[in-house]
């Protein structure tokens, strides 16, 4: 399933970030610390490629935090670019981000007439709004845990030469590699309206199966050796048989124990888990490409012409006219 979401506001919001792109300082894009490279908007890279950037893997604390030390390492060797954690609890957040700032463009802040321009950006419940409001230190944007709150730019103070520009969450325009619209989706990225959360909960068990969180995967849901061989579609079933996810005449409510796995991810019930490494993506893009260029050798073979017309040969098969009306 490919999992497509670019709501008609996205449009918009895409040609007011280019425009304000140009007058500002410092780039703040937060990105999802479990999915770092499935929540980096190449829409939002192609706008902000050449300014500079504060890149914060944002909600750190559900993410592993061994795989977040390779993020780190991975973004931070980009050009103008600083990457750092974000955790919303972290009460020393704030400070670090505004000293970072201050620091990229040293020049900018010195008055009323010159001031810091920040802008903040990402795509959407990535926790943008819950970060400027601690920048400002009062409740200035919307918050909310559902995709797509921000639909209008907001220009707020952090003092009177630190200014803050909140954009709306944008989405991939087009999602081209499947594994990125299962890993928004799990990370509530998406609109519920764009996805179908069994085949998301599928998606996010075979995973649980494969990775080095089948242990804690287990656990949560008491899990038995034998059990976790299984087949991750019965797998769901006996997860739903678990929770006691069973509707009248002991039918299996799929749907209902999907959404509980989707929120235990979540909400870290099943621990600290990223859903991918620089290493992992390198396979995924490798396998993808793979799989488009024998597609696309395919359809070519298909749409090729069964026979292709040969002069010499249509010469000795065409019927002698002449001859035969002098028969």
């Amino acid at each position: 399933m490919a999992i497509q979401w670019f709501p008609g506001h996205m449009n918009r919001a895409k040609k007011a970030l280019q425009e304000l792109s140009e007058e500002i300082d410092i780039v703040i894009e937060l990105l999802d610390a479990r999915a770092p490279f499935s929540s980096c908007n190449p829409l939002i890279q192609n706008i902000i490629r050449f300014k500079r950037k504060i890149r914060i893997l944002n909600k750190s604390d559900l993410a592993d935090p061994e795989i977040s030390k390779v993020w780190l390492d991975y973004f931070s060797q980009q050009e103008n670019t600083t990457a750092i954690l974000g955790d919303k609890d972290n009460k020393k957040q704030r400070d670090k981000i505004i000293r970072l700032c201050k620091e990229l463009a040293p020049a900018r802040g010195t008055s009323f007439e010159k001031p810091l321009r920040v802008m903040i950006t990402g795509i959407p419940n990535v926790g943008k709004s819950t970060l400027i409001n601690q920048l400002v230190g009062k409740k200035a944007a919307k918050t909310g845990d559902v995709p797509a709150v921000t639909k209008a730019n907001q220009r707020l103070y952090v003092s009177d030469t630190f200014v803050i520009f909140d954009t709306p969450g944008m989405m991939w325009q087009k999602i081209r590699y499947p594994q990125i619209g299962y890993n928004l989706a799990i990370c509530n990225s998406i609109g519920r309206n764009a996805l179908d959360e069994e085949l998301v909960a599928l998606y996010l068990v075979e995973f649980l199966q494969q990775s080095i969180y089948r242990d804690s995967f287990a656990a949560r849901y008491k899990l038995k050796p034998e059990q976790l061989e299984l087949h991750y579609d019965k797998l769901l079933d006996v997860l739903a048989n678990k929770r006691g996810c069973i509707m009248s005449g002991g039918v299996i409510d799929r749907q209902k124990i999907s959404e509980i796995v989707i929120q235990d991810f979540r909400d870290g019930k099943i621990g600290k888990i990223s859903l991918e490494t620089p290493e992992l993506w390198d396979k995924w893009i490798s396998e993808f490409v793979e799989e488009e260029e024998q597609s696309t050798a395919e359809e070519e073979m298909h749409t090729r012409p069964e026979y292709e017309y040969n002069e010499e040969e249509q010469k000795t098969t065409r019927p002698n006219r002449t001859s035969a009306k002098k028969k």
